[in-house]
């Protein structure tokens, strides 16, 4: 994997302070709750830290943050360059309205899911998708901070049986939506019924957030680029596009158990 500045910095804290604590990379290993070999890793730059793992680190050597901070700069820089504007807009959001006709939406996904779904054509080396998916479980924190976005997710029933990753995969992803569809007062998730047959949704997936200023920006994404526009014009008309969509699928209740039936069928 290709080191990062914000990596090496990460690493390089790590060592300091494990030292200067005079522990072993085994007693830190220990305190950590993780291996001493990642450990070991992520103090040479060979290993992504995660989020957890860098707050663990800030709760062992009482470093007030310090080490989430860095972690979470590592994030901004491992992300591909087409996408870190929408990601930053994307973790101030107060609301997020997401609609996908063909896979799980990336907030909502497991990492088995994320690996499958990355490794398809192989279009990414190993390093890469691992890369990815460390960065797309990470967003995922913004669903279980203390002021989460409002997240409503509609997909297409296709979704629920289009297989990736094989049967497996697919059964935990789906459960993973039931738990969080049940657990998460913050997150809708809704299911377009094949019933609907033809709608708007199936030109294509898109994004709309809600700014903390109340602006909706809009994001659409292709095979390797995506575009966030603020154009309150084309904002508008992709809200009415959204609502009709919205209008096609089951209720809250309905979709839950719609995606708890289809995931006892991968097995």
């Amino acid at each position: 994997m290709e080191s990062s500045s914000m990596l090496d910095h990460f690493a390089e804290e790590l060592r300091l302070a494990r030292a200067t604590s005079g522990m072993s990379q085994s007693a830190l290993a220990e305190a950590l709750s993780y291996s001493g070999a990642l450990v070991a890793k992520v103090e040479t730059s060979e290993r992504r830290p995660s989020l957890d793992f860098a707050r663990r680190c800030d709760t062992v050597f009482g470093a007030d943050g310090r080490f989430e901070r860095i972690q979470r700069r590592i994030s901004r820089e491992t992300v591909v360059p087409w996408f870190r504007d929408w990601a930053g807009i994307e973790a101030e959001a107060t609301a997020l309205r997401w609609f996908e006709p063909l896979c799980v939406p990336g907030l909502l996904q497991t990492e088995e899911y994320a690996r499958a779904l990355l490794s398809g054509g192989g279009l990414f080396a190993t390093d890469e998708i691992e890369q990815q998916v460390a960065t797309r479980l990470d967003r995922q924190a913004v669903l279980t901070r203390d002021r989460p976005p409002l997240l409503t997710a509609v997909v297409d029933d296709y979704v629920l049986r289009r297989r990736i990753g094989g049967p497996d995969v697919m059964r935990e992803q789906l459960q993973h939506l039931v738990k969080l569809g049940s657990t998460l007062p913050r997150v809708r998730i809704h299911v377009v019924p094949v019933s609907a047959g033809a709608y708007p949704g199936l030109a294509g997936h898109f994004v709309i957030a809600t700014s903390p200023a109340g602006e909706d920006i809009v994001y659409l994404e292709g095979q390797r680029h995506g575009q966030a526009v603020d154009r309150a014009d084309f904002g508008q008309e992709m809200v009415e596009v959204w609502e009709s969509i919205r209008g096609e699928a089951l209720s809250q209740q309905q979709s839950l158990d719609l995606i708890a039936k289809v995931a006892e069928t991968w097995s």
